[in-house]
């Protein structure tokens, strides 16, 4: 069974990862998909970020990093998933989640939507938290991959140098 996880992962996460390794215990194969999104001025370009995820989940064996722009269902239709996996930090994540999820049920009733809850550790984590922490100069290595934080530095170093 083929499992896509979609996302911005801008910049990727130890929730994120500790996510996609669970995923990957779970499903034989799991497509951590980067979605191309236009709309959004994210921090990383799509190609950094796959650099970013294949880098921290090279012990992972079943695993496939790629991007895609448009409907996640037609993205996981074309790659003969079953399943898109979906984390849940909070209640919050929980209303969006189910609405999308549902959604998606609408578009394509031949993929399943699985949430997995959040290891506790990672409950309060976001892309957006660490971007906002780096913003302010603070530490944010226990957060990312230490590659991960390299690259946030060095992107705050470029757009605000002291």
């Amino acid at each position: 069974m083929i499992a896509i996880y979609p996302g911005s992962f801008d910049p990727i996460t130890l929730g994120h990862l500790d996510l996609i390794e669970r995923g990957c215990r779970l499903f034989e194969q799991v497509i951590v998909a980067v979605l191309q999104n236009p709309n959004k001025a994210p921090m990383f370009t799509v190609q950094e970020r796959l650099e970013q995820i294949r880098r921290s989940t090279l012990h992972l064996p079943n695993l496939e990093v790629d991007f895609f722009d448009g409907l996640t269902v037609n993205y996981a239709q074309m790659r003969r998933a079953q399943v898109l996996l979906r984390g849940l930090r909070a209640v919050s994540d929980f209303e969006a989640e189910l609405q999308m999820a549902h959604i998606n049920k609408t578009l394509s009733d031949q993929i399943e939507t699985v949430f997995l809850a959040t290891s506790n550790e990672y409950s309060f984590l976001s892309s957006s938290v660490v971007k906002e922490i780096a913003r302010f100069g603070g530490p944010i290595d226990h957060l990312v991959p230490q590659h991960v934080a390299l690259d946030i530095y060095r992107c705050h170093a470029k757009t605000h140098p002291t």
